[in-house]
Formats: C-alpha cells, sequence, structure tokens
C-alpha cells in the first residue's frame, strides 16, 4: 500500500519549532523585560531586581547612594514617565533627590547626581511630564516642587508650601492639571491646580476636601480610567473610594470600606495602596497583622468588594503591582524580604510564590518594563 507523507515548509517547522520553544521558556518575541527596584532605607541603596515571565525574580545590581551617609526613616523612589531617570528620596540631611540613570537594555542604574529637597520627603512623584518633582514632608508639615533639568536631576525647589500635620503623599492628577497631598495630621487631603508649563501651583477652589477625623489619610491611587480615586487611611484602617471629576478636580466619596483582616483588634497601621493596570482589582497593605487587602473594582461605580486579605512580609510599608498586573511584589521593613505573588486573573486573589532578600529596612517598590 502506498503511503503519501507531506513535508511541511522550511518555514512552517521553524515557527513550529519557535512556538514549542517558546512554551518551554516562556520566551515571546519582543518581549518586554522586567524589573522591580527596591529602595532600602537602612542600606542607603536600592535592589534592583530582574522578574521572568513565570514571576520569578532574579537580583541583578545593588546600586548603593553616592554621597550619602547616614540612612534615613524611609526610602521613597519615582521613575520619570520616559523611563530613563530613577529618582530616590534620602530622609537623612542634607535632604536629597539622587537621581540614576537607567540602562535601557539591563534595566541596572548609573548614577546621574544629587539634587536638593526641601525636607525629610516621606513620597515623591514626577509629574506625567517630566519635569517636576513632587515631594511631601511628613514631619516638616509641607509639599514642595523641583523642576528637574534633562539629565533628571532635581534643580532648587521652586515651590515650598507649608500644609496641615503629616503631609504624606502629593501626586499629579492623570491629565496633570491639579495634585493632592495628603495631611495625615489634619485628616484632609489639599488640591492644587498645576500649571505644568511654568511649574507653579495655586490652591484650588475649595483647596481641601476634608475625611473624617483621626482617620489619618495617607496614599491613594486613580484608577486607570480617572474617573475614580482610592485612599487608604493609616489610623482607622479605611480604604474610601471617591468619584473624581476631571475638569474640577473634585472628588466626591461613593464609599467607605476596610483594609483590616476579618477578626481585627489593636490599633490600624495601613501603609500603601495600589490598582492593576486594568483597574480591575485594588490592594492595600496593613503593618499592625503584616497582611495586604485585596478588592474587586467595578468598572462602571468605581465600588469595591471585599477579596479577602493574605500574610504578607513584616511591617509592609511598600508594595506594588507589575505592568502586566499579573504580580505583586511586597516588601518587609522588618524582615529585609520581599515575596511575590500571583494574581489571579479571574478573581483577585493572591497566591504566594516565593521571597527573596533585599537591602535593610525595604519600604518602597517601583517597577518597570523596557522598552
Amino acid at each position: 500500500m502506498l503511503r503519501l507523507t507531506r513535508r511541511a515548509a522550511p518555514g512552517a517547522a521553524i515557527a513550529t519549532t519557535l512556538t514549542f520553544l517558546a512554551l518551554v521558556t516562556g520566551v515571546r518575541a519582543g518581549m518586554a523585560e522586567t524589573f522591580a527596584y527596591v529602595g532600602n532605607a537602612d542600606s542607603n541603596n536600592i535592589s534592583v531586581f530582574k522578574m521572568a515571565e513565570d514571576g520569578e525574580m532574579t537580583p541583578v545590581q545593588t546600586a548603593a547612594f553616592t554621597g550619602v551617609d547616614k540612612p534615613g526613616s524611609s526610602t521613597p523612589l519615582a521613575i520619570t514617565p520616559d523611563k530613563r531617570v530613577l529618582i530616590a528620596g534620602v530622609r537623612s540631611q542634607p535632604f536629597l533627590a539622587v537621581s540614576f540613570a537607567i540602562d535601557p537594555k539591563t534595566g541596572q542604574l548609573s548614577h546621574v547626581g544629587n539634587g536638593p529637597l526641601a525636607d525629610s520627603m516621606a513620597n515623591i512623584a514626577v509629574d506625567r511630564g517630566g519635569k517636576f518633582l513632587f515631594s511631601a514632608s511628613y514631619g516638616g508639615n509641607k509639599v514642595a516642587l523641583n523642576p528637574l533639568q534633562a539629565n533628571g536631576v532635581a534643580g532648587e525647589p521652586k515651590q515650598v508650601i507649608p500644609t496641615g500635620p503629616n503631609a504624606h503623599a502629593f501626586l499629579p492628577s492623570p491629565d496633570n492639571r491639579f495634585a493632592f497631598a495628603t495631611n495625615l495630621g489634619s485628616d484632609q487631603i489639599l488640591a492644587f491646580a498645576f500649571d505644568a508649563t511654568a511649574g507653579t501651583l495655586t490652591p484650588s477652589d475649595p483647596p481641601a476636601i476634608k475625611v473624617p477625623e483621626k482617620s489619618g489619610p495617607r496614599h491613594f491611587v486613580f484608577h486607570p480610567n480617572g474617573k475614580f480615586v482610592y485612599l487608604v487611611h493609616e489610623l482607622n484602617g479605611d480604604v474610601a473610594a471617591f468619584s473624581y471629576e476631571a475638569k474640577s478636580g473634585a472628588w466626591t466619596e461613593i464609599q467607605r470600606t476596610t483594609a483590616l483582616p476579618e477578626g481585627f483588634s489593636g490599633k490600624p497601621w495601613v501603609a500603601d495602596i495600589h490598582i492593576t493596570p486594568d483597574g480591575r482589582f485594588l490592594y492595600a497593605s496593613e503593618r499592625t497583622t503584616n497582611t495586604l487587602a485585596a478588592y474587586k473594582v467595578d468598572a462602571a461605580s468605581g465600588k469595591l468588594t471585599t477579596i479577602g486579605s493574605v500574610p504578607t512580609e513584616k511591617q509592609p510599608r511598600g508594595f506594588h503591582i507589575d505592568p502586566t498586573g499579573r504580580y505583586l511584589a511586597a516588601v518587609g521593613e522588618l524582615s529585609d524580604s520581599m515575596t511575590v505573588y500571583a494574581i489571579d486573573q479571574s478573581s483577585g486573589a493572591l497566591a504566594k510564590l516565593k521571597s527573596y532578600p533585599t537591602g535593610k529596612k525595604p519600604n518602597w517598590v517601583e517597577f518597570l518594563s523596557l522598552p
């Protein structure tokens, strides 16, 4: 009996082989490389990790702060929108913004220069145009705006504005027309109109958004669709959802829930909050219980449904979500390590993958995909 066999064209065979290799190694053609940067306060450095497709982290560099001797209480980080520069805030005197160039191929950091900060800054952020650095001082009760030079080094503060007690975060709105500063000690969020061309801040009308007494508003994040804002309160454990009116910069509260796990007793100590890039899931960290709380986000209403809490690193002051929305990395100030979780893409639940040593007292995580 004659059997006919059909030979695959060479191109098809190569494509099949590449597909097989991709399945085996997890490598995709043209796949962006993803890096995690961890600010270590007591080590005065940044731990740089390369993240694989499966969430595995490989340490690639420890970048020390040049010209800094004493450790600060925390190390806030910010990355410019063009992905070229990472800036670290140093909270020991002299108060500095340390700028590093990011290698576009390896993700590694090279010190560029240091610029002055107006005080010990608990939080820093770069405006959407990459030309100015916002910063908030918890102990100094102020916020400031520094111009960024072409190389990403901060210039002298252009504006320093007194606030209520304990300014904690200072971030621009999604369209860069406004900036908002949480005041943890006076239970309000200050609102400013931001002129990104002139680099000036002017109090909005009204100039503040009031939240419940002794709630301690701390960190906040905008929904990717720009229609909602989510705010954690350090002192009572609340997570509040607000509708956001882009034209006026107005916040209107629509829901209040909690970051505290079921059966909690003790003093709340909530820290950080982040949302997945697709806006479907929100997470918050709580330091008394060393947990991460997870929520589903309703895209239409902006309201939250609690998924639950998982244990995490000891004293989880900082965490972040990778640009694909598939992984979350949390660091512990008292455990000197970072744990990576897989985010279930249907439920938002967190599944622990692995822990990695960092520097001492890690408190901040930034992710970046290159190119």
